[in-house]
């Protein structure tokens, strides 16, 4: 265990080695200010219930170790996106509705639409090549998935069904996905 002082709070690295007692003696003689904790490695429940009782009433926090990326959370956004309107974030984004032309998502992962594309969708965003759009119809001017970019064809749509777009061989590409009629 390594106890520092912050300007706001002490903050205590549990390493997973510590024992209860050894916990309760070295934060017994500590001023009292609050506990930021952070967690390298799994620790027994009687030690974080030992941090929790020398605590006595001060606030704690606990957080993943330095370096350690929270995983990517999913967006829903439960209506139609409409002109204007952007939507961004780290995980996938799922569109309870249509997105609009002139409506846009930014994912780092995978942009599912219930609903009709016919605004920017950019799945992938933070380079992942592996992620993908799905729709149950694509009419976007334009994909983008990681680095890549893909155009409407000039013939228009003839989707007939859910659609996804994913990348192969360097393109991206749209094929069908589920049961629809094709």
């Amino acid at each position: 265990m390594r106890v520092r002082a912050t300007l706001n709070a002490l903050a205590i690295r549990l390493e997973g080695n510590e024992s209860p007692e050894e916990v309760r003696k070295t934060l017994a003689q500590l001023p009292a200010r609050p506990f930021e904790v952070e967690v390298a490695d799994f620790v027994p429940a009687e030690v974080v219930a030992a941090v929790l009782e020398a605590a006595e009433g001060r606030k704690v926090v606990f957080r993943p170790p330095r370096g350690h990326e929270a995983p990517a959370r999913t967006e829903v956004v439960p209506e139609t996106v409409r002109a204007g309107r952007r939507v961004s974030a780290s995980g996938s984004v799922v569109v309870l509705g249509d997105v609009n032309p002139g409506g846009e998502v930014v994912a780092g992962g995978d942009v599912i639409v219930v609903g009709k594309l016919r605004g920017l969708a950019h799945a992938g965003a933070g380079g992942n090549r592996e992620a993908a759009i799905w729709a149950l119809k694509i009419e976007a001017k334009q994909l983008r998935i990681a680095d890549l970019v893909a155009r409407a064809p000039e013939e228009g749509f003839s989707g007939k069904g859910p659609e996804r777009a994913v990348v192969k061989e360097g393109r991206i590409v749209l094929e069908p996905w589920g049961k629809g009629p094709r």
